[in-house]
């Protein structure tokens, strides 16, 4: 037979034959799902059955079975984890009946329920130590914790059995929690440290509360006590005053606004990473050849980041460029990828939570981090992993917001006042609001901060800009005289009885519409201010709904460093707000990038949502202690006359039918206008100054023709104001 074997003819390989798919292969493999299914709800019955027959005396035959079988096993109180581990063997075969494949989560949930079972034993009965083996497993703890603890017992003693034991449950939380154990602690950690700040109030029950004094004698108005909130509302919320001493308190005639006016923030609960997804995203790199792993997940109210890190020689661009894929694996409805993060070597995969959560404007104020930043501390929102977002607009130094309509531009101007109104009071900090559209900000007509009624004109406007330069520039006057540099400086140098300068914020809620009837005055008044105003404590915090290149100017763009994109319809809109990509892929309601000067790339935050109930009741609240002073001079300003209008305030009648012809021509002649309409060369010569005055057209430059600045499409809008 050797021989015969080793002297066998080889037979020739048949050819293989690719099987025929049939109809009855897919309804086996159906049907087989679906066995897979029933049993696993046979196994959750099952659970169900034996855990209300170890519960209940009175459970029948088929209970009492149930009963002795599973005391004798596990023990009269460990027996009672066996239903659970029978109901995750069901579950994990309901969960995915295409493929049963027990997980490490599964097997670390065993291993907890068999620690519990031994633990059950060694606490309640007594250990007959030195006894025999019949005499563990014939005793109330069961013969599964008998047999284990016997052998434990007899090769490494008591404190050996307890270190194994307590091996044996990180090495079941480790499983369960799939992340290192040290991220886990600190997790844990962080979790009962928020859980003991939220009962400490409950605790201090019975300490008073910081209450706020009535009004100035000015006005005999209703106690701000009705803005209040419930009394269990109260005791459950703990007030700024004891995390920062700040809200309520009182700043000279003046009282600040306490955090009760605000609504509380919504309860969240910082689950655990889903292992479902960070396995999918290693799963569909892989698919593609790129060797990743993921070494953290953060989770914030809206979105979760999990950073990745590319094996060796895996290129950026690679997993960058598969962004769409991976947006389609993890079936998320907008996927966005930073790579890689600043300070740190990994790729973050930005993805929307199913059930995102709303970041209110209380729960910003009621850190630390915002009673730090002084008195010109705004709270913007908390970043992707839930922590708060402050800034100073005195290190900022000018802010500009842009955005589609809708995307939160307004809500993010209001949660920026609101912040002031918190922590100043109106001798401190002064404001000034431009409102072409008449309905944002007009909520906050009367309080006593404002330097000048709402701004609703644009004429008006830029009139009050050009007042502000000139403030600006008495206020160096001033520094000059008294050697000093800035506006702290100044305040500290001046004698007991002189009053100090306030900070002054103005706020443009929609610049387009400014920039529409007079460009030239108000892009003067901005960039001057934007060049000079930051050491004279004037700040701007410009918005805008349309983001384009004769909206935001270069000159604007380069004198205001500090901005904030929330959601665009394109690139071009991103890179003329941020100079780079990114905001196209934002999902809008207060998603934002905020990027402060010096900042290398923007960061990702979700914006504090303000509701209007919540305005009108820190307005009234001041509105209360007094009304408004305001400035003399900004009052007097009068409407300046856009350019492009000739003396008496009548603008030329051919003026914007000589803009039209420019446009088309791409070039502006005086001598083209004459033999266009027929008129002189005196009346030309004025409709292209007109033109360079409004910065239609360029400045002359010796012979070389002038450039036409502004676009068709900007045209056609002036057309349709008109």
């Amino acid at each position: 037979m050797f021989w015969a074997f080793l002297f066998k003819r080889k037979r020739k390989p048949k050819r293989s034959v690719k099987p025929r798919v049939r109809r009855g292969h897919e309804l086996s493999e159906r049907q087989r799902e679906l066995r897979r299914e029933l049993a696993g709800v046979l196994f959750l019955g099952l659970a169900a059955l034996t855990f209300i027959s170890l519960a209940v005396q009175e459970s029948g035959a088929f209970g009492m079975s149930v009963r002795r079988f599973f005391f004798a096993f596990a023990g009269e109180r460990g027996a009672y984890f066996l239903p659970l581990i029978i109901g995750a063997v069901g579950w994990q075969m309901v969960r995915r009946p295409q493929k049963v494949t027990f997980s490490s989560r599964f097997w670390g949930f065993i291993i907890f329920c068999c620690w519990w079972i031994l633990v059950l034993y060694m606490v309640t009965e007594s250990l007959p130590v030195g006894a025999p083996l019949p005499v563990w497993y014939s005793a109330r703890g069961g013969f599964f914790s008998g047999v284990i603890l016997f052998a434990l017992y007899r090769v490494f003693s008591f404190y050996g059995t307890l270190i194994i034991l307590s091996l044996l449950m990180v090495v079941a939380l480790v499983l369960m929690l799939n992340r290192p154990l040290v991220q886990a602690f600190k997790d844990m950690i962080r979790v009962l440290k928020e859980t003991f700040r939220r009962l400490l109030p409950k605790a201090e029950k019975g300490r008073s509360h910081a209450r706020v004094a009535e009004p100035a004698a000015t006005a005999e108005a209703e106690p701000v006590e009705r803005f209040r909130t419930s009394k269990k509302a109260e005791e459950d919320y703990t007030t700024a005053l004891d995390i920062s001493g700040q809200a309520g308190r009182k700043l000279g005639p003046y009282h600040l606004p306490p955090l009760d006016l605000l609504h509380l923030p919504t309860r969240f609960r910082r689950g655990v990473r889903s292992i479902d997804q960070t396995e999918q995203l290693e799963k569909t790199l892989a698919a593609f050849g790129v060797a990743a792993r993921v070494i953290d997940v953060f989770q914030g109210p809206v979105i979760t980041r999990y950073d990745l890190q590319p094996g060796p020689g895996v290129k950026v661009s690679k997993i960058v460029n598969l962004a769409d894929d991976l947006a389609l694996a993890l079936a998320a409805r907008g996927l966005r990828i930073e790579a890689p993060i600043p300070g740190k070597a990994a790729v973050g995969i930005e993805v929307p939570n199913k059930e995102p959560r709303t970041v209110t404007l209380r729960e910003v104020l009621e850190t630390k981090e915002f009673w730090d930043t002084g008195k010109l501390g705004v709270a913007l929102g908390v970043d992707i992993a839930g922590a708060p977002v402050v800034a100073s607009l005195d290190q900022m130094p000018h802010l500009l917001v842009a955005g589609a309509t809708g995307s939160g531009k307004s809500v993010c101007l209001n949660a920026l006042i609101l912040s002031l109104l918190y922590k100043a009071s109106p001798v401190e900090v002064k404001l000034i609001m431009v409102d072409p559209k008449r309905v944002e900000l007009s909520v906050y007509e009367g309080i006593p901060h404002l330097s000048v009624p709402v701004v609703t004109e644009a004429e008006k406007a830029a009139a009050v800009l050009k007042a502000v330069v000139a403030e600006m520039e008495k206020r160096y006057r001033l520094f000059a005289e008294r050697g000093v540099r800035d506006l702290p400086r100044f305040n500290q140098a001046l004698k007991k009885d002189e009053g100090p300068l306030p900070y002054v914020v103005i706020f443009i809620d929609e610049l387009a519409d400014l920039m529409a009837v007079a460009p030239v005055e108000v892009e003067d008044a901005i960039c001057r201010l934007a060049q000079m105003a930051r050491a004279t404590g004037i700040h701007l915090v410009v918005a805008t709904q349309r983001p384009s290149v004769d909206v935001i100017t270069g000159l604007i763009k380069a004198n205001i460093p500090s901005r904030v994109a929330f959601a665009v319809s394109s690139q071009i809109d991103s890179r003329t707000i941020l100079d780079g990509v990114g905001a196209e892929q934002l999902l809008g309601r207060g998603d934002m990038l905020y990027s402060p000067v010096g900042a290398l790339k923007p960061q990702r935050v979700q914006g504090a949502l303000v509701l209007d109930e919540e305005i009108k009741r820190v307005t009234e609240f001041w509105r209360q202690q007094g009304s408004p002073d305001y400035v003399e001079a900004f009052l007097k300003a009068e409407k300046i006359e856009p350019a492009g209008r000739v003396q008496g305030g009548e603008e030329d009648e051919l003026f914007w039918e000589a803009v039209k012809l420019v446009v088309d021509q791409g070039q502006a002649s005086a001598s083209t206008l004459q033999r266009r309409f027929r008129i002189g060369y005196t009346r030309a010569a004025r409709l292209v100054d007109m033109m360079e005055e409004r910065g239609f057209v360029s400045p002359r430059e010796g012979s070389k023709p002038r450039d036409v600045l502004i676009s068709p499409r900007r045209l056609e809008e002036l057309l349709k104001g008109k």
